[in-house]
């Protein structure tokens, strides 16, 4: 029997579907608002925690690392551990984490905390896909999708709207008491209900390969992290601590995809690229996890240094889009169910690379009418190109090649968004260093502003760019065919 297949049709008249959903989705939902949800906090933290810009972007991209590193493994992990042990494993590192940074006192606490929780996150994330790929039938999986979609795009776009309530009522530690119940109540859920669904295979450790690939997707991450930020030690892109990481990276990766391709039983099975929507919906859903997570960071920055507003008037202003935002994905799973992807996909990444256009004009003029009306519409976009991009792609592997298609598909989600938030702060800090260098006088809070607008708008034309190309692939997408050998998968009762 293949990995990740279901045992016998009887077993899946046992599955309590909702409890599992219910128990997967709201540990997946606060694990990934975890990921943006200091974003509007960052500009207090600084000075609360006595470091500078560059060092605290580590608690989101130190965050980002530790998924890219682990989230590689996740396709082993998944046929050498039951449902229920990695589960229970990524709820325990999930609790202590939120724990650890609930009473975190400093800087390097809160960091040993964000990995804590970016481990548990690791771990779920793939174990939520391969989920719902074996207990959902192919015709049924676009509604199914849609609910992942709405906890993997509206949690990191509702992080800094929801801490941004919080922040005005209650000190930043309460971004994490408020996070810990919740995961309580997922893993007794879990506990309760989640059936062992995976036939374990426990296919040979190669040892060289998880080296490689944490070299591989570590270097990459630490690379573009480090280039991130100009001052404060950053050293931008000419660092040669950036440039042999981003080298080591490249290197390690090559290496790896050579070794994986010429294993029996590859820790990654690349082989999974031979399917060609599989291909073009992970290059959508690499553009579009760069664009939810840049703009998540550059946003907020901006709304808070470039208009002056509180965090919670940041988080306010990001609210509507990120609510309408939740509440389309299901839809959109359900309309991809009925007509496919390549309407859907096209109409999305056209309606992002216009708001993105408009963006790159945003100054502390703008009325936030529109910065409120520009984010919904960008929102409504996302929500028509990343879940039925990723469905389409996963519905044409088969069934062996699901733990494989789920490590693949959620280590470059996490790469991308690490590559997206350092490209485009460290576009921002170049945008605002070159606007400083043509005035007389850069000290002038006039031109600091006025540079930093520069900066801004500059990492506006970045994302509008990617949306462009992210447009030029969607015309290669088509629907895969429900008909195929995919809809042997066992039907849920």
């Amino acid at each position: 029997m293949k990995a990740g297949s279901v045992e016998t049709p009887k077993e899946t008249q046992q599955y309590k579907v909702f409890p599992i959903l219910f128990a997967m989705l709201l540990s997946g939902f606060i694990g990934l608002f975890g990921e943006t949800a200091l974003n509007v906090a960052l500009t207090p933290l600084m000075s609360l925690l006595e470091v500078g810009p560059t060092t605290i972007q580590w608690l989101t991209t130190g965050y980002l690392l530790v998924l890219g590193v682990l989230v590689p493994v996740s396709g082993l992990l998944l046929q050498w551990f039951t449902t229920r042990q990695l589960f229970t494993t990524s709820l325990v590192f999930s609790i202590a984490g939120t724990l650890v940074a609930a009473l975190a006192p400093s800087f390097e606490i809160l960091l040993l905390a964000r990995v804590l929780q970016a481990v548990g996150t690791a771990l779920l994330l793939p174990l939520m896909f391969n989920t719902i790929l074996v207990i959902f039938p192919i015709e049924k999986r676009g509604a199914a999708m849609g609910l992942i979609g709405l906890v993997i795009m509206f949690a990191p776009a509702s992080g800094p709207s929801i801490s941004g309530l919080i922040l005005a009522n209650l000190s930043w530690h309460w971004i994490f008491w408020i996070s810990l119940p919740f995961f309580v109540i997922s893993l007794i859920c879990g506990l309760l209900f989640l059936p062992n669904i995976s036939k374990l295979t426990k296919p040979k450790i190669d040892i060289v390969s998880i080296v490689l690939s944490t070299l591989g997707f570590g270097g990459i991450v630490y690379g573009f992290s480090s280039a991130g930020g100009h001052g404060e030690g950053g050293g931008g892109w000419t660092s040669p601590i950036v440039i042999g990481t981003l080298l080591i990276g490249v290197l390690s990766l090559v290496f790896f995809s050579f070794r994986q391709l010429k294993m029996k039983q590859p820790l990654i099975d690349l082989r999974a690229f031979k399917y060609p929507m599989f291909t073009i919906g992970l290059i959508l859903v690499f553009i579009s996890m760069m664009l939810i997570l840049s703009s998540m960071l550059i946003l907020p920055m901006y709304l808070q240094q470039g208009m002056a507003v509180t965090a919670l008037t940041a988080g306010l202003v990001l609210l509507p889009g990120s609510l309408l935002n939740g509440l389309l994905s299901p839809i959109m799973g359900r309309l991809f169910d009925k007509f496919g992807p390549k309407w859907l996909v096209r109409i999305g990444l056209a309606i992002v690379a216009i708001v993105l256009f408009l963006y790159t004009s945003i100054n502390p003029g703008t009325s936030l009418g529109l910065i409120i009306t520009l984010h919904i519409f960008m929102m409504i976009g996302i929500s028509m190109v990343m879940m039925p991009a990723q469905t389409n792609g996963l519905n044409q592997l088969p069934p062996a090649y699901y733990p494989h298609g789920t490590a693949i598909m959620n280590t470059l989600q996490q790469v991308s968004g690490a590559i997206g938030t350092a490209v485009a702060v460290s576009i921002l800090s170049a945008g605002q260093m070159n606007f400083l260098k043509g005035v007389a006088d850069p000290a002038d809070p006039a031109n600091q502003l006025a540079g930093f607008t520069s900066g801004v708008q500059g990492a506006f034309v970045f994302a509008m760019v990617l949306a462009i190309v992210g447009l030029i692939a969607a015309f290669f997408i088509k629907r895969v065919n429900v008909g195929s050998g995919a809809k042997s998968d066992t039907p849920m009762h």
